[in-house]
């Protein structure tokens, strides 16, 4: 499935994430989800913007929006992050499309 800016996406209910010290923690909770060898993930400041922002009642597009008025990036770099970012969550199950 190819991701459009129009979907909602909502994390997964098999993952909890947590921000420890500035730093966003993705633990999987079941077998399946993210890579077989990683246990846990962390994001980066621009992953971290886009992933709170996932609330499963917010489109991409919105997001996108927001994220362009809070950071010094054009809307298309930053819709290319959150397409990219969210299309490899979604792969991995760490995020559901709704």
């Amino acid at each position: 499935m190819e991701l459009t800016l129009d979907m909602i996406c909502i994390p997964s209910e098999d993952i909890v994430a947590r921000v420890i010290e500035d730093e966003l923690v993705i633990v999987p909770l079941t077998a399946g989800i993210g890579d077989a060898d990683d246990e846990l993930y962390t994001m980066n400041e621009t992953g971290k913007a886009i992933w709170l922002h996932l609330d499963g009642g917010t489109s991409l597009r919105t997001i996108v929006e927001e994220l362009t008025a809070e950071f010094n990036a054009t809307s298309e770099v930053i819709a290319e992050d959150v397409l990219g970012l969210v299309a490899e969550l979604v792969q991995k199950k760490i995020v559901v499309v709704q």
